[in-house]
């Protein structure tokens, strides 16, 4: 009898993780899966879906920090299941079949030592124990914000030049990985990756939007609306994650995980306005230039404009307590372009579950928060 892998997801509480052992469980593809995350599963705000595949038979969690060495040690170590089956010792004393890295500090303005621990010495420590414990695979999620170009996509040989905190310390993620000679790491660089659950990439995008419905106001954005967003639906994460973990042709590499849209601002723009019946403008490069001589205050004065309307609406439609917020850092609004080529990913035969972003994707985020009460109703209906 064929054995299934067992896989350790590592941040799995995550937007992608959470996704990842859905996927993993729902298509019946591991025998254990391992979750680590510091935030236990009752307190990430997780779906009905995503719950249920929590409470799957083969799944635990463990609580661990992964910046402290002894901690990741613990997250690695491979427990006797409590039901004796016969997928119980698939790789015997190795452990893991696969790792996989979803684990890192990405949330927007925090200071360098904050980085510094959560990306590139969480990164390290997995990547070291993975080695010690004899993974077949690790997979590493890093960014697209790594080069920018409006004109090129970008590959992955492309000059490394971050202009984000997190794109930073993944550049440096990413060097150490290729200096562990005995790691088979494969590295997936994904662009703003949105689908139900996402509080980061295109959410902060759909609640403002919903404001200015609210308010009855056109929405003005920064920059044009070809300025490059490229982005990536989370089934095609967590759909390439497995397929290129399937193949030796993609150890040691490093990975494009983008969709078909090309998408732009102005992409994402019509879509949010076909969704909340609303108008979209923008500043245009000369005016949007002028805010950065004082882009904190611009960023400041931006938030102030949208936060007051979201507690009104949030209050008027009882939602009480939401992990949403409209708040944009100032990395999220610098005129850079998310410009990535998927044709290495289609190399391996990958094939994009969701080709392109649509209004029904969208909605679907939306509708989900709605059913947990975490995004006023009325904005949408």
């Amino acid at each position: 009898m064929s054995t299934k892998p067992n896989v350790l997801v590592l941040g799995g509480c995550g937007f992608i993780g959470r996704h990842l052992v859905h996927y993993l469980v729902t298509n019946d593809l591991a025998g254990r899966v391992k979750v680590v995350d510091k935030t236990p599963p009752l307190m990430a705000w997780l779906n009905r879906a995503h719950s249920v595949a929590f409470a799957d038979e083969r799944v635990e969690f463990t609580s661990a920090n992964l910046i402290n060495p002894a901690s990741c040690q613990n997250a690695f170590r491979m427990t006797e299941p409590a039901t004796s089956t016969a997928a119980t010792a698939t790789t015997g004393a190795a452990g893991w079949d696969f790792v996989i890295n979803c684990a890192a500090e990405t949330k927007p303005g925090q200071t360098d030592p904050v980085y510094e621990e959560g990306i590139l010495k969480l990164s390290v420590n997995c990547a070291t124990e993975a080695i010690k414990q004899g993974a077949k695979r690790y997979v590493e999620l890093s960014t697209a914000s790594m080069c920018s170009d409006e004109k090129v996509p970008q590959k992955e040989d492309c000059p490394v030049e971050p202009w984000t905190m997190v794109g930073k310390y993944k550049a440096k993620v990413e060097r150490e990985l290729m200096a562990m000679e005995e790691l088979p790491y494969t590295i997936l660089r994904i662009p703003i990756c949105y689908g139900v659950g996402d509080r980061k990439g295109l959410t902060p995008r759909l609640i403002i939007a919903g404001i200015y419905k609210h308010l009855g106001e056109t929405m003005k954005l920064l920059w044009t609306g070809t300025m490059k967003m490229n982005v990536v639906h989370v089934e095609d994460v967590c759909g390439s994650i497995w397929e290129l973990l399937q193949t030796d042709r993609s150890i040691r590499e490093i990975v494009n995980v983008c969709d078909d849209s090309d998408a732009t601002q102005a992409t994402i723009s019509e879509l949010l306005a076909d969704i909340f019946g609303i108008e979209i403008d923008y500043w245009g490069i000369t005016m949007s230039n002028m805010t950065k001589l004082d882009m904190a205050g611009a960023i400041e004065e931006i938030n102030d404009r949208h936060l007051g309307p979201w507690a009104e609406v949030c209050t008027r439609d009882g939602v009480l307590n939401t992990p949403l917020t409209p708040y944009m850092d100032q990395e999220l609004l610098l005129h850079k372009h998310v410009h990535l080529s998927n044709e290495k990913l289609k190399s391996y035969g990958y094939q994009l579950r969701r080709p392109r972003i649509t209004r029904e994707s969208l909605e679907e985020i939306v509708k989900d928060f709605i059913g947990m009460n975490h995004f006023p109703r009325t904005l949408l209906y």
